[in-house]
Order: structure tokens, then C-alpha cells, then sequence
């Protein structure tokens, strides 16, 4: 053998010798090259993105900003700083900011803003805030007279507070009966509530809210000025909220109103009704424009015989948890009725009846005039049952008569008197509303009246 043969034979050797070895790595590891290859490749790219960071930085080194800050955006109006954007956005859609808010917002940005005498002035944004609904208005009535009539009463009551009318426009629908009105402020607006209740061509008018109003932050809803002779028709929540139960239901608005205010002007008032009806439900509410009138009433009509029903008058619910209404009804009380010095519970039924607030003693003066009185009283009195004496005590010229103003009426039987206390409660005479009570048949012949 030649000498490269065995050359050539010992490469060979060698050869297959690192064949076998790899062989015996690979079978031990699990192909580890393979596994090398793919650390290399992510090794490579972390290196390939690392250069290209720093080419990229290299090119555009980073320069730090200066943070700018904000004038205008996120900052709330005045006044309203407790709502969030969102909330203030949807008072702006549904018009319930007021002017007045943003004239000040306005002016503390450095906005010119023309001033004005009124807080808001035509505003849309405001117009559920400005506008009243008017019910039970007159038919026939057209808006022009209605406009001219509340901007009459604004500027007499000193609600205005601009030269120019504060009723803006009228819409009236005459199918049924009612009307709104648009003023030209909020404020104004709140005042014209005060107005419920105004007599306008013989009909009481009605004044409410419309249905979509929303009340705007910061601002009354209610007004802060009672108009003197207008009784409102909402009785609000009060220490001095009366309730009166046991109305006969045809008892009328004006017939309870004449009642009551037999002791003083009344502030608010208001007589239930069925909606379906329009009948009386039997009770009501009041409020006097002077709070001492209040038990004075409490102790004069509480327990007070109308027709086969007895009142039931006290104070409502609302503040009235100091009230002792044991105390009230037993304190004696002067009444402004004339001849009513106190009404006492009706009790049992007597022959002699009292009727109250039919006359006045200045009415009694007149001869013709007091005969004709008494003829009126007998020939209705005597249609239900046997009368067999009327009373009726007159004025005297520096004397105090006693019982001057009352009426007394007897009868042969107690069950006649019944019968005409049933009939005659609640009646109207002379525009007045009657009130009765049975008397002392004893007391009625010494003439104790």
C-alpha cells in the first residue's frame, strides 16, 4: 500500500470516528443545533432591533415637552361647579340655563357682555323656566286682553322690573279653556305665580307650572310676594295648613271660602274635587294670610253641625306635631260673624233653631227692611214643620243687644227642628252661607240669646 492510499484511508477513519460522536451528542441532547439556531435568530433580531433603536434615536434625539395648561377646557361656569359636564349639557339641550349665569361666566372670561336690567331677556335656552299655564280662563277671552290684563297686575303688585311689558306673548287654546303665558324673565315669571287664584272677568283663574318644567339651580320656585284680596287655589305644606273634613259635597267653592273666611282673609285655598265629576269630595284645605286666624277657626267650626254632617277642622299633617288640638277646641274664641260670640257643638236636638250669618245688625235698622227679613225667615221656615215663634234681636243706639245677628226659630217639636237644620245648613241667604245649631229652649224664653 502506497502511501497516500494510506493517507487517504486514515481520513476516512477520522471521519467516520466524528460522525459517530455527533451522532452520540444528538441522541443525548436532542438536536441542540436546532435549538441553537433559533436562540441565534432571536439574539439576531434583538440585535437588529436594538441597532435600529439607536439609529432611529441617533437621527432624532428625544426632546421633553413642556406640559401647557388649560384655560378654557373642564372649567365650570360659576354657580355650577357641583354638576359635571355631562349634567350641564343636558340642562343646555333641554333650555334650563339660565342667562344670567352665563352673562357672569361671559364676563369673568373677558367676553364683552351687554348689560341688561332683567337677569334673562327672551332667552330659548329658558323658556320652560318662563312660561306659565293659565286654566279655567274666560271663553272667549283673546290673547291681547289677557296680555294686557298680567302686565296690568305685574306693574300694580311692583313685580315688574323693567319699563317694558313682562309678558312677551300669549297662546291661548279655546277648545280647552286654558292658556299659556311667556314673560321675559325667570324671576318675573316666579313672581307671576302669586297671581293663582286672580279674579279676570268673573273667573278664577288657575295658575300652575307647565308639565315639562324644570326648576334651575339656584333659583326659587316659589314666589316670595302675596298679592292682598287673591286667594291662591295650591295650599302649600305649612305649620298653618288647615284641613277641613266632613263637607256636605253640595257645598260649593264660595260657599266653604264664605265660611271660612269668617275669620279672617284666606291666603290659599282649596276645595277636592273628582276629576271625573268635578263634584266635591267632602273636604278641603286653607292657609290665613294671619296665622292667628288659624285657631280661631280650629276652635269655631271643629265639630260644627252641617246639615246631617259634623267639620272636622285641624291643623294638616305637616308641622303640626307641637299643636294640642284638645286645648284648641276649648279655648273660647270671638268670631268676626256678626252676633257669633262662640259656636258651640250642636248636641242634641232642641225646638228652638239658631240660624248664624244670615244678617248684620245694620241690615236690622230698617223697619220695612226687618219686616220683610222676618217674612222671608217664617215663610221658609215654616216649610218644614210648625213654627210657633221667631226671634230675631235688633240694634239699639249705645246699647249692645245681645244675640244681635242671629236669627232663632222654634219649633212645636224637636223633630221639626231637625228636619229644618237639615234643610237650611249650607243654604245661601243674602249671598251668605247659613249655619245652624240647635238652642236652650230654656235660655230662648228668657231671652239669654
Amino acid at each position: 500500500m502506497s502511501d497516500f492510499e494510506e493517507f487517504e484511508k486514515q481520513l476516512c477513519e477520522n471521519r467516520q470516528e466524528r460522525e459517530r460522536e455527533r451522532h452520540k451528542k444528538r441522541s443525548r441532547s436532542g438536536s441542540p443545533a436546532r435549538g441553537d439556531k433559533r436562540r441565534r435568530w432571536s439574539k439576531d433580531r434583538e440585535k437588529r432591533s436594538s441597532s435600529r433603536g439607536h439609529k432611529k434615536h441617533s437621527h432624532s434625539p428625544r426632546r421633553t415637552r413642556k406640559k401647557r395648561t388649560c384655560k378654557y377646557w373642564d372649567v365650570p361656569p360659576l354657580g355650577f361647579e357641583h354638576i359635571t359636564p355631562l349634567q350641564y349639557k343636558a340642562l343646555q339641550a333641554a333650555g334650563q340655563i339660565p342667562m344670567s349665569a352665563l352673562l357672569t361666566t361671559a364676563a369673568c372670561s373677558g367676553v364683552s357682555a351687554a348689560p341688561s336690567q332683567v337677569p334673562v331677556v327672551g332667552s330659548q335656552m329658558t323658556r320652560q323656566a318662563r312660561r306659565l299655564y293659565v286654566g279655567n280662563i274666560p271663553f272667549g277671552v283673546t290673547e291681547e286682553s289677557m296680555a294686557e290684563f298680567f302686565n296690568a297686575q305685574m306693574r300694580l303688585a311692583g313685580l315688574s322690573q323693567a319699563p317694558s311689558n313682562p309678558v312677551l306673548a300669549v297662546q291661548i287654546n279655546q277648545d280647552k279653556n286654558f292658556a299659556f303665558l311667556e314673560f321675559r324673565s325667570v324671576d318675573e315669571t316666579t313672581q307671576a305665580m302669586a297671581f293663582d287664584g286672580i279674579i279676570f272677568q268673573g273667573q278664577s283663574l288657575k295658575i300652575r307650572r307647565p308639565h315639562d318644567y324644570r326648576p334651575l339651580p339656584g333659583i326659587s320656585e316659589q314666589p316670595a310676594f302675596h298679592v292682598p284680596g287673591v286667594v291662591s287655589t295650591v295650599v302649600p305644606d305649612s305649620p298653618h295648613k288647615l284641613f277641613i273634613g266632613g263637607l256636605p259635597n253640595y257645598l260649593n267653592d264660595d260657599q266653604v271660602k264664605e265660611l271660612l273666611t269668617s275669620f279672617g282673609p284666606l291666603k290659599a285655598f282649596n276645595l277636592v274635587k273628582d276629576s271625573a265629576t268635578s263634584l266635591s269630595k267632602g273636604y278641603a284645605f286653607c292657609e290665613y294670610v294671619d296665622v292667628g286666624a288659624t285657631d280661631q277657626a280650629v276652635a269655631g267650626l271643629n265639630g260644627m253641625q252641617l246639615g246631617d254632617k259634623k267639620l272636622i277642622v285641624q291643623r294638616a299633617s305637616v308641622g303640626a306635631k307641637n299643636a294640642n288640638p284638645t286645648s284648641i277646641v276649648e279655648t273660647p274664641v270671638t268670631l268676626q260673624v256678626p252676633g257669633l260670640h262662640r259656636l258651640q257643638n250642636t248636641g242634641m236636638p232642641t225646638q228652638v233653631l239658631c240660624l248664624l250669618n244670615m244678617v248684620m245688625a245694620e241690615e236690622l235698622v230698617d223697619d220695612e227692611d226687618y219686616e220683610e227679613i222676618l217674612e222671608d225667615v217664617r215663610e221658609e221656615c215654616c216649610k218644614y214643620g210648625s213654627v210657633r215663634s221667631i226671634e230675631i234681636p235688633r240694634p239699639v243706639d249705645g246699647l249692645e243687644v245681645p244675640g244681635c245677628g242671629k236669627i232663632f226659630v222654634e219649633y212645636v217639636s224637636a223633630a221639626d227642628c231637625q228636619k229644618a237644620m237639615q234643610a237650611l245648613t249650607g243654604r245661601k241667604f243674602a249671598n251668605r252661607v247659613v249655619v245652624t245649631k240647635y238652642y236652650d229652649p230654656d235660655m230662648y224664653h228668657r231671652h239669654e240669646f
